[in-house]
C-alpha cells in the first residue's frame, strides 16, 4: 500500500509534507506534488501535514485508482523534493477548490 496526492494539492502545493517524510518519496511539479508508489513506505506521517488534506491511502475512496497512476507517472518525470519550498502566493485561495485537474494541472517539473 501506499498513499496519493490527490487534485486538492493543484495550485495549493504547501510542501509541509515534505518536511516529515522519512524516506523522500515526495516530487515536485510546476503547481502539484505527488507520491512515488514505490518509495512511499506507508507510515503516513504526511497525512495530518497537509493543509489542503490532499494526501490519502491508495485504498481510499478519494484517492480513486487514477491517483495512484498519475502519482507513479510524474514521479519518474519530476525531481525528488527534498525539503519544503515556498507555496504560491495564492494557496489559500485555492485551497478546496473542487475539480481543479481538468483545468488547472500543469504537467511540467517544478523546482527541487
Amino acid at each position: 500500500m501506499t498513499h496519493v496526492v490527490t487534485d486538492n494539492c493543484i495550485k495549493c502545493k504547501y510542501m509541509d509534507c515534505v518536511e516529515v517524510c522519512p524516506v523522500d518519496c515526495f516530487y515536485v511539479g510546476e503547481n502539484m506534488l505527488v507520491i512515488h508508489p514505490d518509495e512511499c513506505i506507508d507510515c503516513g506521517v504526511c497525512v495530518p501535514e497537509c493543509p489542503a488534506e490532499a494526501i490519502f491511502p491508495d485504498s481510499d475512496s478519494e484517492a480513486e485508482p487514477r491517483w495512484l497512476e498519475h502519482n507513479n507517472k510524474y514521479a519518474e518525470l519530476w525531481p525528488n523534493i527534498l525539503k519544503k519550498g515556498v507555496p504560491p502566493a495564492d494557496a489559500e485561495a485555492w485551497n478546496g477548490t473542487p475539480d481543479k485537474f481538468a483545468e488547472h494541472f500543469s504537467p511540467k517539473p517544478g523546482e527541487d
